[in-house]
C-alpha cells in the first residue's frame, strides 16, 4: 500500500514536471513565433522601402530627361547643339597595327556626328608617340561631309616610328548648324553662344 502511494506520488510529480516543461516549451514556441512575425514584417517593410526608392529614382531620371528635352525644345535646336557639341561630336582611331620595333600602320581617323545637322569639315590632329611618350611627328587630316547621326573616316599616314597615337579635334565647321568651332579660338567673356558662325542680331528694345 505504501509502495502504491509512493508510485502515485512519483507519477504526479512527473506529471507536474512534464506540465511545467510543456508550458515552458509553449512559451518558448510563442516567443519564437512572435520573433519570426517581427522579422517578416521588417522584411516586408524593407522590400516596400526598396520598391519606393526604385520608383522614386525612375521618376527623378524621367523628370531629368523631360527637362533636358524641354530645354532643347524651348531654345533653337542649332544653338542647343552648338552649346553642347562635345556631347555629340567626337573623334577616334580604329584598330591599327604596330611593328615589333615600332612603327604604325593601318591607322584611320573617324569623326562621329550625333547632332541633327551635317558637318562640312572637321580638322583632326594626330600625334605619333614614341615608347617614352615623346612626339615623333604630328599630322593633320580634314574629314569632309559627315552626315547627321553619322560618321566619316579617312586613312592616316603610316609611321616608321612610334608605338601609339594621340588624336584631337582642331576645328569643326557646320553651316547647317551655324557652327564654327576652333581649338585656338578663345570665346568672348560671358558669351552664351560663342561658336555661332554668324552671331544672333541683337534685339532692339521698343
Amino acid at each position: 500500500m505504501r509502495i502504491s502511494w509512493i508510485l502515485m506520488a512519483v507519477i504526479a510529480l512527473l506529471a507536474v514536471l512534464f506540465g511545467v516543461k510543456s508550458c515552458a516549451d509553449q512559451r518558448r514556441a510563442a516567443t519564437l513565433l512572435k520573433e519570426n512575425e517581427r522579422l517578416l514584417r521588417q522584411v516586408r517593410d524593407l522590400q516596400h522601402s526598396l520598391s519606393m526608392a526604385s520608383s522614386n529614382a525612375q521618376q527623378i531620371a524621367g523628370r531629368g530627361e523631360m527637362r533636358a528635352e524641354a530645354q532643347a525644345q524651348f531654345i533653337d535646336r542649332r544653338e542647343y547643339f552648338r552649346r553642347n557639341w562635345k556631347q555629340y561630336i567626337s573623334v577616334n582611331t580604329g584598330d591599327y597595327r604596330t611593328g615589333f620595333l615600332g612603327g604604325i600602320r593601318d591607322l584611320e581617323v573617324t569623326v562621329r556626328n550625333q547632332t541633327e545637322y551635317p558637318i562640312d569639315n572637321a580638322v583632326v590632329e594626330v600625334q605619333y608617340l614614341r615608347g617614352n611618350g615623346n612626339v615623333f611627328k604630328t599630322d593633320r587630316y580634314t574629314v569632309h561631309n559627315i552626315a547627321e547621326k553619322g560618321a566619316q573616316s579617312v586613312p592616316a599616314a603610316a609611321s616608321r616610328k612610334g608605338t601609339k597615337v594621340r588624336i584631337e579635334l582642331v576645328s569643326v565647321t557646320s553651316q547647317a548648324m551655324n557652327f564654327c568651332w576652333s581649338r585656338d579660338k578663345r570665346p568672348a567673356l560671358n558669351d552664351p553662344d560663342p561658336w555661332a558662325c554668324v552671331p544672333k542680331a541683337p534685339v532692339n528694345p521698343k
